[in-house]
């Protein structure tokens, strides 16, 4: 094989190498424009759900059938009563969706029964740097249980996932680190005595407690939306790989002409 055929195939192989990564990159950042748009409907949607006037709690018949895509943040009400059963506590460092909500502290957990025995549980507010004071939540929480129907309004929320570097909860002080009231339910008794537990819970709006711990209140919908960001650097790249293709493919044509 001659120098020249030698050449010729390097550039049409650098050249189909080049078309793959400029075909990559260009499919990449088509699809992050798409999830943009998909992430900008779900913003609306939520929007809308947490804008509207609360909806009655559907019954228990109908649990099986709601889900994060379609339930997510719908507000509703229920007149339940605070059980006399443990509460939980997750920790947090901030919220992402309450603006009023900032440094460390607890989300209290608490169980409530239905009318009909079953088990709803309700995230009733920020506790303030209480991730070292179980008594001080014990405290907040405590004054919630009376034994008598409140009416309550707030957020369908659905059940987070561990992340790899999430540390694992400690039941003995009935401490979290993600909001998973299941895992509370089975750690804690929630569903003892056959009551089943709701397969969401509960992001309380309202009402506060009189002395404003825990503290619920309304939330804000603030979903990342980098995916412009991520578009355009895909489609950078891109053209990048183009430019170095040309530069190649220049300097090849310059020792074609020197040689």
């Amino acid at each position: 094989m001659t120098r020249g055929v030698a050449r010729r195939h390097a550039v049409r192989g650098f050249a189909v190498f080049t078309l793959a990564m400029v075909a990559a990159f260009v499919a990449l950042g088509v699809w992050q424009l798409q999830r943009r748009i998909e992430k900008h409907s779900l913003i609306a949607r939520l929007h809308e759900r947490i804008a509207v006037e609360p909806a009655q709690l559907p019954p228990p018949a109908q649990w099986g059938t709601l889900s994060p895509a379609a339930d997510e943040f719908r507000r509703v009400s229920l007149t339940a009563i605070y059980a006399r059963l443990p509460d939980a506590m997750v920790y947090s460092s901030g919220s992402a969706v309450r603006d009023d909500i900032s440094g460390p502290g607890t989300w209290a957990f608490l169980p409530a029964r239905l009318p009909g025995g079953e088990i709803v549980a309700v995230n009733a507010g920020f506790v303030q740097n209480t991730m070292q004071d179980r008594s001080r939540q014990d405290r907040a929480a405590g004054r919630l249980v009376t034994g008598q129907p409140v009416k309550l309004t707030g957020y369908i929320r659905f059940p987070e996932g561990a992340g790899a570097l999430t540390p694992p909860e400690d039941v003995t002080r009935r401490l979290w680190f993600t909001r998973d009231h299941l895992a509370m339910a089975r750690a804690l008794g929630w569903a003892e005595g056959g009551n089943s537990v709701a397969p969401f819970y509960i992001d309380l709006e309202q009402p506060a407690p009189e002395s404003g711990v825990p503290k619920p209140g309304k939330l804000t919908v603030r979903l990342k939306d980098d995916h412009l960001q991520y578009a355009i650097t895909w489609f950078t790249l891109a053209f990048a790989v183009v430019v170095a293709f040309g530069v190649w493919w220049r300097g090849q044509r310059r020792r074609d002409v020197l040689s």
